[in-house]
């Protein structure tokens, strides 16, 4: 017991100890009730993550700064003779994946169950092994919060498929490229390496996705919990139903300037290509794409900035990047509203109400996809129950979370 509380501070930090302690106790009786075994079950964590910096540049090969947080779903796993995976998640129906079809199931589409045959694929297509277990799982990653349920999911799968059937030897980055690729192709979600690479990476990191196979990777140390401010998020309780088309036109659009020049990604070629040839992409590809390039590769200098401040200890400037990628994604991304649905605008009253409490110190900017969910602020301290009061009163009360930054993500905890 007293090895699995300090592991659980690690993850989740002193304040939430107890709290985490109930929660995988609970976790082990409902694991005992729905499986009934008597063995000794495994227990594995993968965390959600929060993107600081580099706003819809991973799917184009950017730049991006983020962190892992104490936000995560947790399994307990025992291992079977079965070719099949049983996932009971805590709140939904029970997932029975047969291995022996390791291909899209299209009536899987957007389910949890192609996440998981999208995970045991790519690892037999990574040329690693597989096999059955039966898990029960429980998260408090919020859905659609930015934080990325369905990435820390995915990493959950493939941390267990590592630690039972390959000696616990997959790396992190491994992983988070399976993760993506059982998203993209079983899913059916086109997201891209971010929220894998954060989730099972963990820490507080910069990554650079020039060469998408050997990101490069880079922890940053720095604590927010000294510097006197807290790190939140805000739920605003947009609805995400039927967003999918908003959030792919994004990657479309920055790959369609790459194709202007013949390349795929906007890593490919460089702003002053796309300012000299500007009145040409805007009438061949739209005002809309031309803005969203600009603000890629804008994105990506603020990324180097970001973490040449935290490392140097000016958090004044970091918090002004911060604040200028909030207000590039706001102008020039266009992520902060549907355009389909004007009249649903809460990330953008939720923007507004944040400045409003601030009052020019810290920073705030959209958190994640867009269009609808959470947005993120850098508090002072002695304002934070003021914008807890604030953020509850628009979008009810819970909705305001602070943050634990955790040092690892995808892990064996026990």
């Amino acid at each position: 017991m007293a090895q699995l509380k300090e592991t659980l501070k690690r993850l989740y930090g002193e304040e939430a100890l107890e709290q985490q302690l109930k929660r995988y106790e609970n976790a082990e009786r409902a694991f005992a009730e729905t499986f009934g075994v008597s063995v000794e079950p495994m227990i594995f964590s993968a965390s959600g993550r929060t993107e600081i910096g580099g706003n819809h540049t991973d799917h184009n090969r950017g730049k991006v700064l983020a962190a892992a947080v104490g936000l995560d779903v947790i399994a307990y796993v025992i291992p079977t003779r079965e070719n099949v995976i049983t996932v009971q998640s805590e709140g939904f129906p029970r997932d029975d994946v047969k291995l022996d079809v390791l291909e899209p199931v299209e009536a899987e589409l957007n389910s949890s169950a192609a996440l998981i045959r999208g995970v045991a694929a790519g690892f037999v297509k990574e040329g690693l092994k597989i096999g059955g277990f039966e898990a029960y799982t429980t998260s408090n990653v919020l859905k659609g919060s930015g934080i990325s349920s369905s990435a820390a999911f995915e990493v959950l799968i493939g941390t267990i498929l590592s630690h039972l059937y390959n000696d616990g030897n997959v790396s992190a980055v491994k992983i988070a490229q399976i993760a993506q690729y059982a998203e993209n192709r079983f899913f059916g979600k086109p997201s891209g390496l971010l929220d894998q690479m954060a989730s099972s990476v963990g820490g507080f990191i910069t990554i650079d996705f020039k060469d998408t196979a050997n990101p490069v990777i880079e922890s940053i140390s720095y604590d927010f919990a000294s510097s006197g401010y807290s790190l939140c998020v805000v739920d605003t309780k947009g609805n995400h139903a039927d967003l999918t088309p908003e959030y792919a036109a994004i990657p479309q659009e920055m790959k369609a300037v790459a194709e202007y020049f013949g390349k795929k990604e906007l890593r490919d070629i460089d702003k002053g290509q796309v300012m000299e040839n500007a009145a040409d992409i805007r009438a061949k590809l739209g005002d809309r794409a031309f803005l969203r390039a600009m603000h890629f590769f804008d994105e990506n200098v603020r990324v180097e900035r970001e973490a040449a401040a935290l490392k140097a200890g000016n958090i004044n400037e970091f918090f002004k990047n911060v604040n200028e990628s909030g207000n590039s994604s706001y102008k020039y991304l266009q992520n902060i509203c549907a355009p389909k649905n004007p009249s649903e605008q809460g990330l953008s009253v939720g923007l507004y109400a944040a400045e409003n409490v601030l009052e020019g110190r810290g920073a705030c900017r959209v958190h994640g996809g867009g269009f609808a969910g959470t947005i993120q602020a850098f508090v002072p301290n002695d304002k934070l129950d003021t914008f807890t009061d604030t953020m509850d009163n628009l979008f009810g009360k819970g909705s305001c979370h602070k943050l634990y930054i955790r040092p690892c993500g995808g892990v064996k905890v026990k």
